[in-house]
């Protein structure tokens, strides 16, 4: 059950209504303005289907897209024109260049697990990141994770495509298991997958915490989409680091 394999290929489709990219992308730009960041090279941590990948090339910027999953970065290719896109684990990516901002958004982070995984994802960025750069993520919340998803069980049907997500949050290891069942249409009858995802459940002081051991000395938090501060129960928060 990997994550994000034949899920990729219906990925764009099912999330259209739910990820406003473009707005998201403004969003990256205005935040990079803020810090007084004017990049030409950006690389994407899991960077997944592309779709910022690909809008941030088409508004000039030279882009390397990072993601775990081959079947995500095959989809990120035809998307793309120009950018580098290569398969590999983030916590483990090595560039052998430096660039002038990172990002890793829409939950990259949440799917680090293991806090010293995250530390050594930091490490990395920090240590590729040019003079004046800046590295910014968001992450779902411990708040969203335990109390929104919780142990809920979600549906979602079309004509041709119905899926069940069942979750289930561990609270001793800050962990949200789920399980996802697919029946995708194929000719006159149906085909099954399911794939898990595990997300953790990271608190701002956490992060923070790795953040600086990896070398950051500048962190501002923003809630979703917005400029100031986030809120107590807010159920994104995004991450600018220098």
């Amino acid at each position: 059950m990997e994550a994000y394999g034949d899920f990729a290929y219906i990925y764009d489709r099912l999330m259209r209504g739910d990820i406003n990219y473009d707005a998201w992308c403004d969003y990256i730009e205005s935040l990079m303005a803020l810090h007084g960041c004017e990049p030409d090279s950006v690389c994407e941590l899991a960077c997944g289907t592309g779709s910022i990948t690909s809008r941030l090339e088409a508004r000039g910027y030279n882009m390397t897209g990072v993601d775990v999953s081959m079947d995500m970065i095959n989809v990120a290719r035809i998307k793309t024109k120009r950018a580098e896109l290569i398969c590999e684990n983030m916590a483990r990516f090595e560039p052998g260049r430096d660039f002038d901002a990172y990002i890793c958004m829409i939950d990259g982070i949440n799917y680090v697990i293991a806090p010293k995984l995250a530390l050594r994802t930091f490490e990395n960025v920090r240590r590729h990141l040019k003079k004046g750069g800046v590295f910014i993520f968001d992450i779902s919340t411990r708040h969203k994770l335990r109390d929104i998803i919780g142990n809920e069980t979600f549906i979602h049907s079309e004509y041709d495509v119905f899926y069940s997500w069942q979750n289930m949050y561990i609270e001793k290891y800050d962990i949200s298991d789920m399980l996802l069942n697919f029946f995708v249409r194929r000719g006159e009858g149906y085909e099954r997958f399911e794939e898990r995802h595990l997300q953790r459940g990271y608190s701002e002081r956490g992060l923070r915490y790795l953040l600086g051991r990896a070398g950051f000395e500048n962190i501002d938090t923003y809630g979703e989409l917005s400029f100031k501060a986030p809120e107590k129960d807010c159920e994104r928060m995004v991450f600018v680091c220098s």
